[in-house]
């Protein structure tokens, strides 16, 4: 079945309502110009309408456009319509979001587009959380990867069947950044046995398999919303850090060996103090150099080595940096893995729960110092499920954010994929260096190609004509997304001017937030967005005006 008759087949026959559906003609802006032909939908289904009885709005994501991918406009359908639930519930009239996942993530022929619309995405559905269960369901076509697996993960409770899948790296990205002795894609075997629902419901990955039938759907998701399912999956870094602390990943971990190490976890509570001076500098970076430049704390140490974090000038600085010789290979240069995402959630769990009685204006401001070059690209990472490593560290900035926290990200360095979704996307303001040694991106250029069917001369040639698929800061800004780009300082400067510099900027961000809303809107509000020739966010606005014409009607 294709999403629209998901939609409808879900709902109560009589009851349906399509929203900004084929007629209203909302397609991407970003395809006809690299020759790829549009869909009148972009891929999204919104259907509201009555689950036996509930009032509920199904979000169905059609698999066969673009594999499932998230750009500008389907994303901020997905946004928009998430919104209008949060409001009424807030408003008193109860209403059950239910999205089917079959996607693999980022379009990646609108990449950074593709990012801001999924992080915009997990906000929401961390905020919808608090007043009815968020329901996923996975019926198997292209399955749950990329950064929506990350969405998946942050869900109150997901239902897929025996064809489904679930990863935030799809084997064949992973042959192409750790090479075919890491993920050997052509093994089909490995890949359903490591990804598929069995696999994956015996470690909590996902809650329940149903065969793939209408009644069994309408069973199952009645069931989640009249228990009020939510398993949490997000807040289990305790459990996942004791199995880290359990596992040698200098050898060998098949399917089996897995199983049995889930099943005999001895769940300790983990808590990272803050980062101390050392005697030996550690591996360089510039999420480092700039951690050391703003806390004043010197060849920075701690007990988790890649995971930074310390409280300076009234406000809590958190770095994700590299370890060369970190017990887990895939994270020696500065990736988000396993242990970081967990790790970063704990430190700002903590900040959370110590600040929850305080007034808004007197929680500790948060900085974000992103510089990951991308999340950690392993076997065994997916096998553990490294998509909810990542879930757990969005999720407790969203948290930390929706609570009151101010939340700036201060980009010296690299922001790419899933490791930006962990680490920066959940700010209210990004402050970045004009500095075209960063990258900002959905995936590697070599990765983009293989998966797009192109040449990296093509894709190159692509980014000319659709500023989202750039990889470099400057056109990154001509999004929108970026609240100041600083002129005149690089990622490795460490003079007192540079540091004046950054610090003013990150004052002036905090400054912005002193009456502003604590959610993601200054993205698609501000004059680049509402208003930049050369890209901005022309369509989210577009398609959240025509959400809010049509949704009481």
């Amino acid at each position: 079945m294709h999403a629209r008759q998901r939609a409808e087949a879900l709902l109560d026959q009589g009851s349906t309502r399509e929203l900004i559906g084929p007629f209203d003609d909302m397609i991407s802006p970003h395809l006809e110009p690299q020759n790829i032909v549009p869909e009148a939908d972009d891929g999204i289904v919104i259907m509201k309408g009555q689950l036996n009885g509930k009032d509920s709005v199904i979000i169905a994501i059609e698999g066969a456009f673009q594999g499932g991918g998230i750009g500008e406009v389907s994303g901020a359908k997905i946004v928009s319509a998430l919104e209008h639930v949060l409001a009424d519930n807030k408003a008193g009239h109860t209403e059950y979001p239910i999205i089917i996942l079959d996607t693999g993530g980022v379009r990646l022929q609108e990449a950074n587009y593709g990012l801001l619309s999924i992080s915009e995405i997990h906000n929401m559905v961390i905020a919808l959380k608090q007043y009815v269960p968020v329901i996923g369901l996975v019926p198997g076509r292209v399955g749950s990867f990329g950064g929506m697996s990350i969405t998946n993960a942050l869900l109150s409770y997901v239902i897929g069947t025996d064809k489904a899948r679930i990863g935030l790296n799809g084997p064949e990205v992973i042959e192409q950044e750790a090479g075919v002795k890491e993920w050997d894609s052509s093994d089909k075997n490995l890949i359903w046995n490591t990804l598929g629902t069995k696999q994956r419901q015996a470690t909590g990955i996902i809650d329940e398999v149903v065969d793939d039938d209408v009644q069994a759907f309408r069973k199952a998701i009645t069931a989640a919303i009249d228990g009020k399912k939510d398993t949490r999956r997000d807040q289990r870094g305790d459990f996942y850090l004791s199995l880290l602390d359990q596992l040698d990943p200098s050898q060998p971990l098949d399917i089996a060996g897995y199983d049995k190490l889930f099943k005999q976890v001895n769940v300790k509570a983990h808590h990272l103090d803050p980062a101390t001076s050392g005697t030996v500098a550690g591996t360089k970076s510039r999420g480092r150099n700039w951690f050391e430049l703003l806390t004043g704390i010197k060849n920075a140490k701690s007990d988790q080595s890649t995971v930074l974090h310390a409280q300076a000038d009234g406000r809590e600085y958190i770095a994700i940096v590299p370890d060369e010789n970190n017990r887990f290979p895939r994270v020696r240069h500065g990736e988000a893995g396993l242990q970081e995402g967990y790790t970063v959630a704990s430190v700002v769990n903590d900040l959370i729960k110590d600040d929850t009685d305080k007034p808004a204006d007197q929680k500790t401001p948060i900085v974000i110092i992103v510089d990951v070059p991308s999340q950690a690209y392993g076997y065994k990472e997916e096998l553990i499920g490294i998509h909810m490593s990542l879930a757990a560290s969005a999720s407790a900035y969203a948290r930390a954010r929706q609570a009151g926290h101010k939340v700036v990200s201060f980009i010296p360095g690299d922001a790419v994929s899933g490791g930006f979704l962990a680490q920066g996307l959940q700010s209210n303001r990004l402050v970045a260096l004009d500095d075209l040694d960063i990258t900002i991106q959905a995936m590697s250029k070599a990765s983009s190609a293989r998966i797009t069917q192109r040449t990296i001369t093509e894709l190159e040639e692509a980014t000319k004509h659709v500023p989202a698929m750039a990889y470099d800061i400057e056109n990154y800004q001509k999004l929108g997304a970026l609240y100041n780009l600083i002129k005149g300082v690089k990622g490795y400067d460490h003079d007192e001017q540079a540091v004046a510099t950054v610090k003013a900027a990150l004052d002036d961000a905090f400054k912005s937030l002193e009456d502003a809303s604590s959610d993601l809107s200054f993205r698609y509000t501000n004059d680049i967005a509402v208003n930049g020739e050369a890209g901005g966010r022309k369509a989210t606005n577009k398609v959240r005006a025509l959400m809010d014409q049509q949704w009481n009607k």
